[in-house]
């Protein structure tokens, strides 16, 4: 009978352990919790409460001269179809 209530027990505290390893949401924590989107910091904190964004953390996006290319960087939302020798071949 100790045995059964023992391993009860045993059961109990591991269905509990694991419910508690469930994900953490801002919700379920305590209120200084903040959890964020993922994202990396562009910088420290300073200890007078300020941000200090450092430049080799933010991101570098290098862009092609466009001059002579054909294609513009607009796309409609409603195209028009276009009929195409390789399209009509393909649909029969």
């Amino acid at each position: 009978m100790p045995l059964g209530l023992i391993m009860g027990l045993g059961r109990a505290f591991r269905r509990k352990r694991t419910a508690s390893l469930d994900i953490l949401s801002p919700k379920r924590a305590p209120r200084n919790f903040y959890k964020g989107k993922n994202c990396k910091p562009t910088g420290f904190h300073t200890r007078k409460g300020g941000y200090v964004v450092v430049q080799d953390k933010l991101p570098n996006y290098v862009v092609p001269d466009l001059t002579d290319f054909k294609l513009k960087p607009y796309v409609s939302q409603c195209p028009k179809e276009v009929k195409t020798a390789e399209s009509a071949g393909a649909t029969k």
